[in-house]
């Protein structure tokens, strides 16, 4: 059997939102007098939901102020986030590939499904993708698998046809737990050596390298 179901995560993977979520982070923490964060503490936390991202990054714990920032957040995202994100320029030639070859495609992302297409209609048409899951249709974020697997029911394909495809380990996590073969991508923050601890098929800078993959399914485990 080969692969016909590519599922890729969004922020780091398909597109650079860096900018945009750095500057909506800033404007909260910035309000709140939290000064001292940096940009790359920012970024590390992209990929986690936004309550995990604000606790890491200020050290709160208590759920009701996180989810009043996670709410801050929100309207600043409203209005800085997708003017600020661009996607990668192997990004449209590789979906296009793929597509073209009959494979069905979808994105699973913490981030908002609304957003994510708000930003994808201005690049392709809509209702392209087979399939976008964001964080307002699950009731548990990644790494739990819930987000893929609902996708996977959705499109009536197996795990075993399937490859994930993401930059952050939480990404090679959630492949994991759901037991689909896992491709990690270095345009993000996180380094190869970081995804290579997680069962993968192979570890890509960009993804022009994925439709140069092997069609039929394997799973590289780390030893």
């Amino acid at each position: 059997m080969s692969y016909t179901t590519y599922l890729f995560d969004f922020d780091y993977t398909l597109a650079d939102s860096s900018c945009g979520i750095i500057l909506c982070f800033r404007n909260v923490l910035q309000r709140h007098n939290y000064t001292n964060v940096t940009d790359d503490a920012i970024k590390r936390t992209i990929g986690k939901t936004l309550e995990e991202s604000f606790s890491i990054l200020t050290g709160i714990m208590d759920t009701e102020q996180l989810a009043a920032l996670r709410k801050e957040y929100s309207k600043e995202s409203d209005q800085y986030m997708n003017i600020n994100t661009h996607l990668f320029d192997d990004t449209l030639p590789t979906l296009l590939k793929l597509k073209e070859e009959g494979n069905r495609l979808g994105i699973i992302s913490t981030k908002y499904r609304f957003r994510i297409q708000d930003f994808m209609r201005k690049q392709l048409p809509e209702e392209w993708f087979n399939i976008i899951v964001g964080g307002e249709d699950v009731s548990h974020p990644k790494p739990n698998p819930e987000g893929l697997l609902f996708a996977m029911k959705k499109l009536n394909v197996t795990p075993e046809e399937t490859m994930y495809i993401g930059d952050s380990t939480v990404d090679a996590e959630t492949a994991q737990a759901a037991g689909v073969s896992f491709t990690g991508i270095t345009s993000g923050v996180t380094r190869s050596e970081e995804l290579a601890q997680y069962p993968h098929v192979k570890i890509i800078s960009n993804l022009r390298e994925l439709t140069d993959l092997p069609k039929t399914l394997f799973l590289l485990r780390n030893t």
